[in-house]
């Protein structure tokens, strides 16, 4: 049976592991490295007595060896990677190795262990992770549950219970949480079950304020639901190209999310040129019926944000959440409106224009121009909309997207969010003689 979050069942696994965290604050980090320690803390535990979560925790000979190897050399490096952004998961975490050569200049810590289970994450969280203080935490972690026969039900409660015990640590402190990779029915990791698993993972975190889900499945996944075996030759681990692609994915959100930081733009409006969004808050902007945003730099609800010079459309909590948010201004003369948007993998939203709207979304995946030649996936890509005599002609990187197009006589410029990330910025306009 799932854990409802408002249940007394609930109610008691989450307390019944904060106390055990409780235990031994990661405030005394410098006793987690202490040579007084005894060896054996680094061993799986001999049975699951007293161990939070359900499932399995792995003990074959293999795995005891690696769990011990790799948490006794971490031992060593707990002062060290104090505040690192943690990456924290199983053999693919583990497989990406040096981490940080992905993310320059920002401290990295690759807390992955190969074959491990969310138990498994569960019984290590504290020394492994929380030990750290850590920035941030990108976490991946679920595919070997599935192998071993876990139900996705009882994986998601395990779940629960990583982000409360992280939640608990330091409420504020961002959490990436990936969906888990496809694989293959081959090793025994079926497309629904995965499916299922990551549409748990959504609802487990959907009131975590400090939770962001990436829809990394999609980012991998075939026509089949499986994984590609160009990016995952075994079809559970990515191959260099995987890897990149598992990076440039990630770094949007982590920008966003103030884990790494953004390129600088000095990008300044062509001659003629007049910008709708200073970069730094919302002002000229709103929801419709509402005042302008003004000096502020999010709307209430948080869908929309003005975050690194750019107007961000957050990830949604609940999956699709349509908002849309509207200049003040209208154009009732002909204009041309230019700007720059990088959606992350699936990630959907829209640009109104005065009123129909032009869809501006993760095109090779979520269509509906898939066969876009010059679109970057997870890249800066430009849209330029000119609008004259009442028809609305659209390109993205020069080509065509939308064509004659009938828009009203006057109206606004507007952004919709519906999931996934969605960031803009460059947002100009020229008026037409």
């Amino acid at each position: 049976m799932t854990a409802n979050p408002t249940s007394p069942r609930y109610a008691v696994l989450v307390a019944a592991l904060l106390s055990v965290i409780a235990l031994a604050p990661a405030s005394r980090a410098a006793d987690a490295a202490s040579p007084a320690e005894p060896e054996g803390r680094f061993q799986i535990p001999a049975t699951d007595a007293g161990l939070p979560g359900a499932g399995p925790v792995r003990r074959e000979d293999w795995f005891r060896r690696l769990w011990a190897e790799r948490r006794s050399e971490w031992s060593a490096r707990v002062q060290q990677d104090q505040g690192s952004l943690v990456f924290l998961g199983d053999s693919i975490t583990q497989g990406w190795g040096d981490v940080g050569s992905s993310f320059p200049g920002i401290k990295v810590a690759n807390r992955g262990i190969s074959g491990d289970t969310t138990r498994g994450v569960l019984t290590r969280l504290r020394e492994d992770v929380i030990a750290l203080n850590p920035a941030g935490v990108v976490l991946l972690i679920g595919t070997n549950d599935i192998e071993l026969h876990v139900e996705p039900e009882a994986i998601a409660d395990n779940m629960r219970l990583i982000i409360a015990a992280l939640r608990a640590h330091a409420p504020a402190m961002p959490v990436i949480l990936c969906e888990v990779f496809p694989s293959s029915e081959s090793k025994s990791r079926p497309s629904e079950k995965i499916r299922r698993l990551n549409e748990l993972y959504l609802k487990a975190v959907e009131d975590e304020p400090q939770v962001t889900a990436l829809d990394t499945w999609s980012l991998f996944a075939n026509v089949h639901r499986d994984a590609k075996e160009e990016e995952m030759p075994d079809l559970l681990h990515p191959d260099i190209v995987g890897y990149a692609k598992w990076s440039s994915a990630l770094r949007p959100v982590l920008e966003t999310a103030g884990l790494v930081p953004a390129w600088p733009d000095d990008f300044v409006p062509e001659r003629g040129f007049t910008s709708l969004f200073d970069g730094r808050s919302l002002h000229g902007w709103h929801y419709e019926g509402a005042p302008d945003l003004g000096k502020g730099a999010a709307t209430g609800d948080g869908r929309y944000a003005a975050r690194n010079g750019r107007l961000v459309v957050t990830v949604s909590k609940r999956g699709r959440d349509y908002r849309k948010l509207w200049t003040t201004r209208l154009f009732p003369r002909d204009f041309v409106l230019r700007l720059e948007f990088r959606a992350s993998p699936n990630a959907d939203s829209g640009i109104f224009v005065r009123e129909p709207q032009l869809q501006c979304r993760d095109f090779l995946i979520a269509g509906p121009f898939a066969t876009l030649a010059r679109y970057r996936p997870l890249d800066w890509n430009e849209i330029e909309v000119t609008v004259r005599g009442g028809l609305a002609h659209g390109t993205c990187n020069g080509e065509v997207i939308m064509d004659a197009m009938p828009v009203p006589a006057t109206g606004p410029i507007g952004l919709e969010s519906d999931h996934g990330q969605m960031e803009y910025r460059r947002i100009r306009f020229q008026e037409l003689p």
